[in-house]
């Protein structure tokens, strides 16, 4: 499905998000840039936003993005040498993603964990991976937490974003998934409680633009 996207899932994006999806960035790199990470970690990277973001914000920092969709890598590999960028983009499943242990500093992820077939599982691989003290950065759509909002919501994203799916990338279904996995995905609280539960600590959730999209920061322990 991602493939099949990937020409037109930037574009979509900002549509999507009437271009809130830079500012939830912005917030994103704010924590990110606060650790002053060394070796970072961008998973779900798709066609490689978040990376490329980080690989700007912070130059002296290594950035390493994973995906499973060899389309959105090509995506992002063509991006990265537009902008003379030097990041290792690796074709891998964010569940097992073949990377040492205990080896960065910082773990990213942008609106993918809803999309792990395993959450608990793509968290034990991020704590996996993080050094003792690391940090852990996800940003993830979610339903919005005011009830006046829910029936806009509801027919933005379940009748007008199939739509422009169907019309723009040329794939309704896809864009018909994206509610669908938005729902069905932990929030808030319980997002948070499968974070400590794969080994992280100190897990902390802030609700962005009424609440449709969710900020969520946890730390592996130090030894």
């Amino acid at each position: 499905m991602f493939d099949a996207i990937a020409p037109a899932y930037d574009f979509m994006n900002r549509a999507m998000t009437f271009g809130l999806d830079r500012l939830w960035l912005r917030r994103l790199l704010a924590e990110a840039s606060a650790c002053e990470p060394g070796d970072i970690a961008d998973l779900a990277t798709g066609t490689g936003d978040v990376a490329l973001a980080l690989s700007r914000r912070i130059p002296a920092a290594k950035v390493t993005g994973i995906d499973l969709s060899e389309g959105m890598l090509d995506k992002a590999r063509e991006k990265a040498a537009a902008q003379g960028a030097e990041i290792d983009f690796r074709q891998a499943d964010c569940l097992d993603t073949g990377l040492p242990d205990n080896s960065f500093d910082l773990v990213t992820i942008a609106y993918g964990v809803r999309n792990f077939a395993d959450i608990a599982a793509g968290y034990r691989e991020m704590a996996r991976i993080l050094r003792p003290g690391g940090k852990l950065a996800v940003l993830e759509l979610s339903t919005p937490t005011a009830a006046w909002t829910k029936p806009f919501y509801k027919l933005y994203t379940r009748s007008l974003i199939p739509l422009a799916g169907s019309l723009i990338a040329g794939d309704r279904s896809a864009y018909a998934y994206l509610p669908e996995s938005i729902a069905a995905a932990p929030q808030r609280q319980r997002m948070t409680a499968l974070m400590e539960n794969a080994g992280l600590e100190n897990a902390s959730f802030r609700t962005l633009t009424l609440g449709v999209c969710t900020l969520y920061i946890a730390f592996k322990p130090r030894l």
